[in-house]
């Protein structure tokens, strides 16, 4: 009779009879649940679906047609007795050996003494001994000739076990099987039909939980399944797998500089890094620090590749480059896209990439919610960058080699994330240093190892040579840190401490916008900052009419709200679309797709913005992108307006640029009054201009004396809130407002009498 072992690693369960140290057998209890015993249950679901038995529930019991076929082969006699349990066996279940038989005779007549030692009667005896003959026969017959063999049966019982049916598996335990009770609810219903545990034993181990809602046999099976279908996506599969931060002993940056041969010798593993450092050790040391780590890889042989922030967006001639067709599951749009993985030189490497690629894509399409067209876009990027980044990280690579991947400040797109979690699948080092604490992040992954450090300090770039290293002083850094103190969520602003923006709208009574008007952006309501983007309050109204027909007054309120900042248009329109423009022959390069080629419009002879701040400049391309996106301007992305917008958005004249360049956005914006007291309407290209600069911050405001409607023309929905203020008047003429006066209206025209 075999004897139960303890179970100190689950793996022992695939060991062969001959490395037991003897007649051996596992029966445990898992009532926890961890990525250890998950991998395990996986493995041994599929070695009891292959040589074994999967019982999900209880064991039903015996149909009266399984006793009456039971009593007519059998006898309805009972005796307890070895050689009558033998003897009905083996005409019962006539493919076991001798051997078997007798392990199970032996197994089955010692339950029975137990129950019979525990008080119960023959007729108790008789019931369970043929309840055990029927499971036994409907139930267990495909295990029993194989029961105590080299490669023990398994048994995998899911819920809460009966007395009964303990009792049986007790008996196949006995025989030679090996048995798994998985209880998902705990171990409490399997304690109150063997208190003492004294017929198996529970597995134990650091850091188990309770099993996720829905686990159990058919969650396995469909893992199963699909890890099936996924094995025919691969094609073949590589013989290498990542073991990932597993040999780490000390999480810091400078494990990296570990030598590969000494982080494992298993050839079926390659050992890789996936670490994100946050802040720094030391702000005064850190860039000579940083220099002294890359030239510590480069020393070491290794291939290193490394990006400042996010990596730049594929061009149009990458994405072209990625053969696609149309998908109708994120499984055929893995298989389709991963045709695109090549690597010739080496098949491995090929098939590393591939498992990786799909692997991830199929995770990120049911974290998408199975959204074909937004995995397609993500899948493509990462094969541009995959490509893009090869050559660096694998020139000529060979097993067990380790690249790195170094990407220096703030990871804020989660595709970007995306592709680090696809390189850390391959023999690749992934870093990400993020020494600013006050940027976040958009990688947060289980596998990921993270190190906090409690500096911080502004890098741009990573030194990659010694020219490019700057090293700070004492009293500088003390600069920086009292910085931080002071502007960092407190309501107190440095100057240009903010690169983004968004605008919103501000309803407002006209008899607020002259107190509005002049207010520094961070006191106006509905302001706000997050981040390195801060939302503006700007005032964009048509006002209609003249207060009570007084038109002095009206002058005399206009002149009020020209500041330095403002810009004034008397004369309608301000821009005609047979203006000189440079950019207009151009504009048609500039946009592909609905989306503007950022980086031909910067290096284009045409492109007026250069001489800008960088962030302004982005700025400004993220308003014009917008401005698009929105589709405001009638005939957008219809009749080729879309392209006289960006001639337009692009062209602004030098007085408008100069005010954009010193905007801080927390300070007070730039503004456009625009005076309409005509028939005429604006132009395409004015309505353009006053939209772009909405968007961008301008505070706007239309005054038309005779309210008609003179700016809607060319916008598909309502741009600016209209307000009512008075009387309409016609032929009104602009004045100089230098010489408007608080009195009313210069002396002189005065004397005259004229109402201007």
């Amino acid at each position: 009779m075999f004897q139960q072992a303890g179970t100190a690693q689950l793996n022992d369960y695939f060991r062969p009879l001959s490395e037991r140290g003897g007649s051996r057998v596992f029966f445990c209890r898992i009532a926890g649940y961890g990525e250890t015993v998950a991998a395990f249950l996986r493995r041994y679901y599929e070695a009891a679906r292959r040589s074994g038995v999967i019982i999900d529930g209880r064991i039903p019991n015996p149909t009266p047609d399984n006793l009456s076929y039971f009593n007519e082969m059998m006898g309805s006699g009972f005796q307890m007795d070895r050689d009558f349990l033998s003897q009905r066996l083996k005409k019962w279940l006539p493919r076991m050996t001798d051997g078997q038989r007798d392990a199970v005779v032996t197994a089955m007549y010692a339950t029975l003494d137990d129950m019979r030692r525990a008080g119960k009667n023959d007729n108790m005896l008789r019931n369970a001994y043929m309840k055990y003959m029927c499971w036994l026969y409907y139930k267990f017959e495909r295990i029993v000739n194989v029961l105590g063999g080299e490669t023990l049966p398994k048994i995998l019982y899911a819920g809460d076990v009966s007395h009964y049916e303990l009792q049986l598996l007790t008996v196949l335990s006995r025989a030679g099987a090996d048995i798994v009770l998985l209880e998902c609810g705990g171990d409490q219903a399997y304690l109150t039909v063997d208190p003492q545990s004294a017929l198996s034993h529970l597995y134990q181990a650091p850091g188990l939980g309770p099993f996720p809602a829905g686990f159990g046999v058919k969650q396995l099976q469909a893992e199963l399944e699909r890890e099936v279908r996924r094995q025919r996506l691969y094609g073949t599969p590589p013989s290498l797998s990542p073991c990932t931060n597993a040999w780490v002993q000390k999480a810091e940056l400078n494990t990296a500089l570990t030598a590969v041969q000494a982080r494992g010798n298993d050839p079926r593993f390659f050992c890789n890094l996936f670490l994100c450092q946050y802040g720094v050790e030391d702000n005064l040391t850190y860039t000579n620090d940083l220099f002294a780590f890359y030239q510590s890889l480069q020393g070491g042989g290794r291939r290193i590749c490394v990006v400042n922030g996010d990596p730049a967006p594929p061009g149009p001639e990458e994405i072209a480059a990625v053969k696609r067709g149309n998908y109708a599951s994120a499984e055929q749009l893995a298989a389709g896209l991963a045709a695109n993985i090549r690597y010739p030189a080496n098949v491995e490497l090929q098939r590393l990439m591939t498992r990786a690629f799909i692997d991830l894509v199929l995770e990120e399409g049911e974290r998408c919610g199975g959204s074909v067209s937004k995995l397609t876009s993500r899948a493509v990027y990462l094969l541009c960058w995959l490509n893009r980044y090869q050559k660096d990280l694998f020139p000529d690579w060979k097993a067990p080699e380790v690249a790195v991947f170094l990407q220096f400040g703030r990871c804020a797109s989660d595709t970007g994330a995306l592709f680090l979690r696809l390189l850390a699948r391959l023999p690749v080092d992934v870093l990400l240093l993020l020494p600013n604490l006050n940027e976040g992040s958009a990688l947060h992954t289980p596998d990921l190892l993270e190190v906090h450090c409690p500096q911080s300090v502004s890098l741009d770039r990573f030194p990659v040579d010694q020219n490019q290293a700057r090293v700070t002083t004492a009293a500088y850094q003390a600069e920086r840190d009292l910085d931080r103190l002071m502007y960092q969520d407190t309501g107190l602003y440095r100057n240009q401490q903010y690169a983004k923006a968004s605008t919103v709208l501000l309803q407002t009574m006209y008899e607020e916008i002259p107190i509005l008007w002049d207010q520094e952006m961070k006191y106006r309501p509905s302001f706000s900052a997050a981040g390195d983007t801060v939302t503006l309050p700007v005032i964009c109204q048509k006002i209609c009419g003249v207060k009570d027909g007084n038109a002095s007054q009206y002058w005399l309120d206009i002149k009020k709200l020209i500041t330095p900042d403002t810009e004034v248009v008397r004369s309608v329109p301000w821009v005609q679309g047979t203006d000189p423009n440079p950019v207009k022959p151009y504009a048609t390069q500039f946009l592909k797709n609905g989306k503007l080629l950022r980086g031909k419009i910067k290096s284009h002879s045409a492109y007026l913005y250069g001489i800008l701040r960088a962030e302004m400049q982005e700025h400004l391309l993220d308003k014009l992108q917008l401005l698009l996106d929105q589709k405001l301007i009638r005939g957008t992305f219809e009749n080729g307006t879309e392209y006289t917008v960006i001639a337009t958005a692009l062209n602004l004249p030098k007085d408008l640029l100069r005010k954009i360049q010193k905007f801080d956005f927390t300070k007070k914006n730039p503004k456009l009054i625009y005076i309409n007291p005509t028939e005429e309407r604006i132009s395409l290209e004015d309505s353009i201009l006053t939209a772009f600069l909405s968007l961008v911050g301008f505070d706007v405001l239309f005054f038309v004396p005779t309210g008609y409607q003179c700016i809607e023309q060319h916008f598909t929905r309502p741009f600016a809130s209209e307000t009512q203020i008075g009387d309409y008047l016609y032929d009104l003429r602009i004045p100089d407002f230098n010489t408007v006066q608080e009195s009313g209206l210069h002396s002189i025209r005065k004397l005259f009498g004229r109402s201007i």
